[in-house]
C-alpha cells in the first residue's frame, strides 16, 4: 500500500469506531482533503487499494450521505465531493454511529427487559441516550457546534435554593 495522506490514515485507523469500513474511511479522508474532487481512479492511485474496494467504499459513503457524485463539464467521469464543513462531517458520522450502535443497543435492552430485573433500568437509560443523540444529530451543523462547545460543567452544577 502507498503512504496514505494523514487524514486517510487517521480515519482508517479509527474506521470501526466511526461505523465505517476501512476503505470507506480511507476514501473519505482523501475526498475531504482533496484540492480537486477525485475520481474513483484517482482514489485507487492515491490510496493503493483495489478498484472494487474503492467502488464499494464510495457506495457506502454515498448511502450515509458523507460524499456525493459530481460531474465536470466535458468529462464522463464521476468525481466525489464531501461537505467541507467539519461540523457537517462530524454530524453525519454521529448519525451513523447512533444508528449502528446506540439504537440497536437500546432496542436489545428493551426487548429483553423482562428477563433480568436490572435490564429495565439499562433499557430506560439507553433509550434516553438514544433519544438525546437523535436530537443532537438533528441539529444543523452550526447549532451542533454551539451545543458541543457549551460548557458541560454548567449542566452539572446544582442551582442553589433561595431562602
Amino acid at each position: 500500500m502507498t503512504s496514505l495522506p494523514p487524514l486517510s490514515r487517521i480515519l482508517s485507523d479509527n474506521a470501526a469506531q466511526l461505523g465505517l469500513s476501512r476503505p470507506a474511511a480511507m476514501c473519505l479522508g482523501a475526498i475531504w482533503r482533496a484540492a480537486q474532487n477525485p475520481s474513483a481512479d484517482d482514489l485507487v492511485t492515491l490510496l493503493g487499494i483495489s478498484r472494487s474496494n474503492v467502488s464499494t467504499a464510495l457506495k457506502e459513503l454515498r448511502e450515509i450521505g458523507l460524499v456525493q457524485q459530481a460531474r465536470s463539464p466535458g468529462s464522463r467521469k464521476d468525481f466525489y465531493v464531501a461537505d467541507a464543513d467539519p461540523w457537517a462531517l462530524l454530524r453525519k458520522l454521529m448519525i451513523e454511529r447512533q444508528r449502528k450502535t446506540f439504537e440497536p443497543l437500546a432496542e436489545a435492552f428493551a426487548a429483553h427487559a423482562t428477563e433480568d430485573p436490572r435490564l429495565p433500568a439499562l433499557a430506560e437509560i439507553s433509550s434516553q441516550l438514544n433519544i438525546w443523540l437523535r436530537q443532537l444529530t438533528a441539529l444543523d451543523p452550526d447549532s451542533l457546534a454551539k451545543a458541543i462547545a457549551a460548557d458541560p460543567t454548567k449542566l452539572l452544577k446544582k442551582k442553589k435554593k433561595k431562602d
